[in-house]
């Protein structure tokens, strides 16, 4: 009897008792209620300004002629990447997405998108620079990071919907817990990377600190940092469709319908749009980051 217990011990796991189990969860989940009840508004209301700007973009996007947003997207795409085969195939993409009706779907995806970007940018560059300036820094925030890009995103998604609801922010919180992690780590590593010579010169010529990270750093640091960016806006896109099961409206609700009706010919309709925002994204972010790169080479070459 005794031999036959311990072979159940080495071969089963020794696990906690499941009333403690299911105590410790129910403590928890009613923590978390209570909490959210308690500070839900308020967390909600500090949003309400981001909530105002992404439905008066989508509103000026869907809205404006679309002729005009063509000109623009078209316009865009040229300026970064000074490539007017990229800007024709835009031109021809967009032409194609409106022609088969997913017009108004893919300006809610491209409001989104682009918000995020500018929020995952805006909070992601500081962080980076915060990094690279102090090793106590980066070993706290690392840890974090890896944590948020190897969670899953329907794990973080229970949290925000139990606080905030169903809607664009909890999907704007989702997209950019997801996607900031490589523009904080690209950032912190390009400034890291710039060579300590070109730092040391720039101190003997009296230049401050702020003036060796604005003039010195992040411009040397640049073309990792746009690779950061480039590497933000792809995952933003791959959330689409996850962000559309909590309520954000866009390119991953019909591929989302199409999945649950079996929609073959919707869901690649729309995928294959999700594709053409991304390579139009992808191939002006980096043309922008080789232009950055030879320029920065052309100045210090003089």
């Amino acid at each position: 009897m005794e031999v036959v217990i311990a072979m159940d011990w080495l071969t089963q796991f020794p696990e906690m008792d499941r009333a403690q189990l299911r105590d410790i969860r129910k403590t928890l989940d009613g923590a978390y209620r209570e909490f959210s009840r308690e500070y839900g508004e308020l967390i909600e209301s500090f949003f309400d300004p981001l909530l105002s700007f992404l439905i008066w973009f989508e509103k000026l996007l869907i809205s404006t002629p679309w002729f005009i947003v063509l000109a623009g997207c078209s316009a865009v795409v040229y300026a970064a990447s000074r490539s007017w085969k990229l800007a024709l195939a835009c031109v021809i993409s967009l032409l194609l997405i409106g022609y088969f009706g997913m017009w108004e779907d893919t300006m809610r995806t491209l409001s989104i998108i682009t918000v995020c970007t500018l929020l995952s940018i805006i909070l992601g560059i500081p962080i980076g620079i915060a990094m690279a300036r102090s090793n106590r820094v980066q070993s706290m925030i690392v840890p974090l990071l890896d944590v948020m890009q190897t969670m899953p995103a329907f794990v973080y998604l229970i949290p925000v919907v139990m606080l905030l609801g169903i809607g664009k922010i909890p999907g704007v919180i989702a997209v950019v817990i997801y996607a900031i992690p490589p523009v904080i780590r690209l950032t912190n590593l390009g400034i890291r990377l710039v060579d300590k010579e070109v730092l040391e010169a720039s101190t003997a010529f009296g230049a401050t600190a702020r003036q060796r990270l604005l003039g010195v750093q992040l411009p040397l640091a640049m073309p990792t940092i746009m690779a950061g960016i480039n590497q933000t806006i792809m995952m933003a896109l791959s959330m689409v469709v996850i962000a559309s099961m909590i309520g954000v409206k866009g390119l991953g609700q019909p591929v989302l319908k199409s999945i649950t009706n079996q929609y073959f010919t919707l869901g690649l309709l729309n995928g294959l749009a999700i594709v053409v925002l991304a390579i139009l994204f992808d191939r002006s972010s980096q043309a922008y980051a080789k232009r950055t790169q030879a320029h920065l080479r052309g100045g210090h070459h003089d």
